[in-house]
């Protein structure tokens, strides 16, 4: 499915809130998210793909489920390998308990086998993907400690590794071609508003020759930078890579106030950016604009965005990440499940 700017929702948690009692409604009405969520202008999902994880939720059985209900909906679908039984991202890249181990080569082939068998059971449902990520927020590697590159792993022997990885999965993906054309693909780190940063994972993975696709970039305000160095690292990376840039992950405030007891994880006054309080109004504000200046990249390379967990609901006390959800403030949903009106940002031309 091609698209020419995605609007994007990840909506990896979905399965676990409906499953768990949480439901969700517009003017009222009890209606299928992802109706809602297209109804409001999405026109993409994003999942994220653990390999064993100890809970029933985000697992390859759970990920075709949804990754079906997604086509079936008509929306484009990236799939996000986070090569990990557990969260991966910049803080932490555990290795699959069932690749712990393995010998590099071993471990290089299993990386591309994953990859490519899981893809042909998507294929074989009718849910293959239209983009893919290889690895999730990879600033510093991943699968540690085989692919990682910061601190004392910041060396050439472990970036030869970290390359060898990500062309292990960029082959996979290869190998499964979507309508007799590659699927594309991502490489995604965090560094939003980070240039130099930006530039550094970049400019690395240049001196490998590294095959894909898209630049893909994680950008909450609070910890990546104002709006301006968000802007001006798009802007950069279009023109020195000339490959399409997608923010894979943002979010923003609709309230201060939390649905309990718990702390939020967006819970100080000064992380607000200026112009955009924390509320539905300031929410949407903040979501059209990012849209607006991603699609003022030069050359049309900014490809869109995704909203990371919009759905996440607080549906229930303990979720199977191991935590109480922190990010319910960041939703487009409000704590019972009725749609914001900040949603219909996607639905801006």
């Amino acid at each position: 499915m091609s698209i020419e700017f995605i609007k994007g929702a990840d909506i990896s948690f979905v399965d676990e809130i409906e499953s768990e009692g949480g439901a969700f409604y517009e003017h009222g009405r009890k209606r299928d998210v992802l109706d809602i969520l297209k109804d409001s202008g999405v026109n993409s999902a994003r999942l994220r793909l653990w390999n064993n994880p100890e809970f029933d939720y985000c697992n390859p059985r759970k990920t075709i489920k949804m990754a079906k209900r997604i086509k079936e909906k008509g929306l484009h679908f990236l799939l996000d390998f986070h090569y990990s039984d557990y969260w991966a991202d910049p803080s932490k890249q555990y290795m699959p308990k069932s690749w712990v181990g393995l010998s590099f080569p071993e471990l290089v082939k299993q990386v591309e086998e994953f990859t490519a068998s899981f893809l042909k059971e998507l294929e074989a449902e009718g849910a293959l993907p239209d983009m893919v990520q290889v690895g999730n927020e990879i600033t510093n590697g991943m699968i540690w400690d085989a692919g990682r590159v910061d601190g004392e792993y910041n060396t050439p022997q472990q970036w030869e590794k970290l390359a060898a990885l990500i062309a292990a999965g960029v082959r996979g993906v290869r190998t499964v071609p979507k309508k007799g054309q590659p699927i594309p693909v991502m490489i995604h780190i965090d560094r939003g508003g980070d240039n130099a940063g930006s530039r550094f994972f970049f400019d690395k993975l240049a001196e490998f020759n590294m095959d894909y696709d898209i630049i893909g970039l994680s950008y909450y305000s609070w910890w990546h930078g104002t709006l301006e160095e968000f802007t001006n690292n798009l802007h950069n990376l279009a023109g020195r890579y000339r490959k399409p840039i997608v923010a894979a992950e943002v979010a923003y405030p609709w309230t201060m106030t939390p649905p309990d007891e718990q702390p939020l994880i967006f819970n100080k006054e000064e992380w607000v950016h200026p112009g955009f309080p924390p509320t539905v109004e300031g929410q949407k504000k903040w979501l059209e604009e990012l849209i607006r200046r991603i699609k003022q990249v030069p050359d049309g390379l900014g490809l869109g965005l995704y909203y990371w967990e919009p759905c996440w609901i607080p549906s229930k006390p303990t979720w199977s990440v191991g935590h109480e959800n922190n990010w319910s403030n960041l939703t487009l949903f409000d704590y019972s499940g009725n749609k914001l009106s900040s949603l219909d940002a996607f639905l801006e031309e």
